[in-house]
């Protein structure tokens, strides 16, 4: 369980730390910095990927046959790790816009 719990907690900092990337790049367009923007949704990308895989192991264990107990503390990680990822995708639209506009 302390192994889970581990790896709930690495989630959970992947998805914080790579959705605050996001802001900061949507913060970045806002003023016009759209390189700054860029590198931050990069970095947030390449955090989150961090994240990724030891979710993705967790998976293959468990299409392995090695059941992985739910917990409130999973469930918690599963739901940053989405949420993160549907806020890349509107951070990257965003700033798309910003750039529409301020052309």
């Amino acid at each position: 369980m302390e192994e889970l719990e581990l790896i709930c907690f690495q989630l959970i900092t992947a998805a914080g730390t790579a959705k605050s990337n996001y802001i900061g790049a949507i913060q970045c367009a806002k003023e016009g910095n759209y390189e700054e923007a860029e590198n931050l949704i990069a970095e947030g990308d390449k955090i989150l990927s961090e994240g990724h895989a030891p979710h993705t192991d967790m998976i293959q264990k468990e299409a392995a046959g090695e059941p992985v107990q739910m917990s409130l503390i999973l469930a918690h990680a599963e739901d940053q790790m989405m949420s993160t990822e549907v806020f890349k995708v509107l951070a990257e639209e965003m700033i798309q816009l910003y750039k529409k506009v301020n052309a």
